[in-house]
């Protein structure tokens, strides 16, 4: 059983995730910051940690993370400004960084974004600066020296999937369920022979179980 603190279980891929955890054995803490949602994630199984990304310094996050074996990181600003998104895409990944040091953890999960996405599509500011920000966190990971993995989706849907994906280093952009990407993750989270690898996700035809261990080099 591992010990894992996940930023963004209350959001749409965390919140399938957490399950998926809990059920394979794992105890699971995460970061909330609505009151309301802390009785929802203790019922869940969760032990909530309260804070707002948008205050936590790398020393909030080090004693938050403390006693933990792995990191998940699968938050966004989803549009919610130029700011926002600097300090959740791409400062907070470095700050988890700073305190999986701090505490000996070397398994770090993050889930980033398909770099084709929104190419054909007229330039936003706030869009280009969110992918800006995305890309930072990616090249501040792989620098880490963790045991690190990089999830990138293609387009979110809501749908839970029917674990079926297209997954591997470098694949054609689409659209994938919000419930397959937790169930990538939570296979390469039982696979930690898996690491230091960027991976793109869509939905496909391959069964998640296979499509994780055709990764093996």
């Amino acid at each position: 059983m591992s010990k894992i603190f996940m930023v963004g279980v209350t959001g749409g891929v965390g919140s399938r995730l957490a399950p998926k955890l809990i059920e394979a054995g794992h105890a699971v803490s995460g970061l909330y910051r609505q009151p309301e949602q802390e009785a929802g994630l203790r019922q869940a199984g969760i032990t909530p940690v309260f804070g707002d990304l948008m205050e936590l310094s790398t020393d909030d996050l080090t004693a938050a993370t403390q006693g933990h074996d792995i990191i998940v990181f699968s938050a966004g600003a989803a549009g919610s400004g130029l700011e926002r998104t600097t300090a959740i895409d791409y400062e907070t990944p470095v700050k988890l960084i700073a305190a999986a040091r701090a505490n000996g953890i070397s398994r770090l999960y993050l889930v980033s974004a398909f770099m084709d996405a929104g190419r054909d599509r007229p330039r936003r500011d706030g869009f280009e600066h969110y992918m800006n920000m995305k890309r930072q966190a990616d090249n501040a990971v792989v620098a880490s020296g963790l045991d690190w993995v990089i999830v990138r989706p293609g387009v979110l849907v809501s749908e839970a999937g029917e674990g079926r994906v297209h997954l591997d280093r470098a694949i054609p952009y689409g659209q994938v369920a919000r419930g397959n990407v937790a169930g990538v993750l939570a296979k390469l989270i039982e696979t930690p022979t898996l690491k230091q690898e960027i991976l793109e996700l869509t939905d496909g035809d391959t069964p998640i179980d296979q499509a994780v261990a055709a990764l093996h080099r």
